[in-house]
């Protein structure tokens, strides 16, 4: 890979030939503003220069200048309540007419003690202390900070291919050059680990307890081989995403519990009902923090935080998250308003029961397109990683590109991880009309492949 090659680990680029024509299309007054754009903001390969323009987001939809509408499959995780909810927006309106939109620090309101309450009430049993911060990035730092600080060692061990931020620490617990190459040195003691992947992992097992077994014994080796191992950092279910066993997190938590280790879980795109429950951790174990963010601000404002057990409440000598904003009303009244709309009305199960709904389609489509070499996820957590060979499993790069830009033509946007993984985040709101769209949708555009 040359120095200047752009990963596409995280999504769509900026620079291909299917971007260009994509962009040609537009109208004229869409041509001005993207211009602008690239004219004032530092380009980078995931952003600027952009796709489109955008006047207005709302509910399940993004609305661009022109006024077509699409249904978004993406929303950057903070829409789970829907983009502007009538509820979140009620609640910042009430916080600003109150007078009461930031308080300095050394002072605390109602909205962020509330939040934090509500935090503790629905997370896992056993995590019931809060520390806010603006973005996910820092709560990552927050969260390996307490880690290092409570267990007194200072590496980490992650995984290859995961996304945590960009923060120095963040950026090197996570498994990826693009946000460290050219960087120099990065936070010391940060060790990575594969995945577990039942679909693609590199000895082409399907016995799921033998891949386990495999991807634990890299966990066990560095353990064994490198002291001071304070946390294990992991999304529960990754971005792309992979699904691991229940049977490997539990080891991975025995392992944990056994070697005086903190699990870290990030949850900052799967938390507040992405995969069908309100936290993805429950799906599996619970962890020592829970790393939370995107939907946390209510689709509105940046907002992050985690959650974690008293019994780690001993740090009152130092502030692992000295933050303007750690308390922010505005923020947390944002954050409450949504969490509160989720659970009024029933969204986490329409994720679980809609999720399993156009996962089992997708499966039916998998049977008649060779294009579809897997199906994964759980709830609106979705990814179908499309193949140009089912038997070589060799990734379909250009057709998974072709086929975004044609669901975009017909009001269907998500992006692609890997460059050939088609994914699926939508908003937790969707009807099973808006399910059935982006079946027929992207089935279409399967089919002109």
């Amino acid at each position: 890979m040359s120095k200047n090659t752009i990963s596409e680990d995280q999504g769509d680029i900026n620079s291909s030939q299917q971007r260009q024509l994509f962009y040609e299309k537009l109208d004229e007054q869409t041509h001005f503003w993207l211009e602008e754009d690239a004219k004032y903001f530092l380009h980078q390969a995931l952003s600027t220069p952009v796709m489109n323009v955008l006047s207005r987001t709302e509910g399940a939809y993004i609305y661009d200048l022109s006024g077509k509408k699409y249904l978004d499959m993406h929303g950057n995780g903070v829409h789970n309540a829907g983009f502007n909810n009538p509820k979140v927006v009620e609640a910042l309106q009430h916080q600003m007419q109150e007078a009461l939109a930031f308080t300095p620090r050394r002072y605390t309101n109602i909205p962020a003690i509330q939040l934090a309450k509500k935090l503790t009430e629905i997370t896992p049993a056993g995590l019931d202390k809060v520390l806010f911060c603006p973005g996910g990035s820092e709560a990552i730092e927050m969260a390996v900070m307490l880690a290092k600080q409570i267990t007194g060692k200072w590496k980490t061990i992650s995984f290859w291919d995961a996304y945590h931020g960009t923060g120095y620490q963040a950026a090197s617990v996570s498994g990826q050059a693009h946000f460290t190459k050219g960087n120099g040195p990065m936070v010391p003691g940060a060790l990575h680990v594969e995945f577990p992947n039942y679909y693609r992992n590199p000895w082409n097992w399907t016995d799921q307890d033998a891949i386990d077994e495999e991807y634990l014994r890299q966990i066990k080796l560095l353990i064994r081989n490198e002291p001071d191992i304070a946390a294990i950092v992991a999304e529960p279910i990754s971005s792309t995403p992979v699904v691991p066993s229940k049977n490997y997190w539990q080891e991975v938590r025995n392992l944990c519990d056994s070697e005086g280790i903190f699990l870290v879980f990030d949850e900052i795109i799967e938390g507040f009902g992405r995969t069908g429950k309100m936290f993805a951790s429950e799906h599996f174990v619970t962890p020592d923090v829970l790393v939370l963010g995107k939907s946390l601000g209510g689709g509105m404002l940046p907002f992050a935080g985690i959650v974690t057990k008293s019994a780690y409440n001993t740090l009152q000598h130092l502030s692992i998250g000295h933050f303007t904003h750690e308390k922010n009303p505005l923020c947390a009244a944002a954050g409450l308003a949504e969490i509160e709309y989720i659970e009024e009305h029933n969204l986490v199960n329409n994720a679980a029961e809609k999720g399993e709904y156009l996962m089992a389609s997708f499966r039916a489509m998998q049977e008649k397109y060779p294009i579809i070499g897997n199906v994964a996820g759980r709830g609106f957590h979705i990814g179908i990683d499309l193949v140009k060979d089912p038997k070589t499993k060799e990734r379909a790069y250009e057709a998974a590109e072709r086929i975004m830009y044609r669901c975009m033509e017909r009001g269907l946007a998500f992006k692609t991880i890997e460059g050939n993984v088609i994914t699926l985040r939508p908003s937790l709101i969707l009807t099973q009309d808006q399910c059935d769209f982006i079946l027929e949708t992207i089935e279409a555009a399967i089919q002109l492949e």
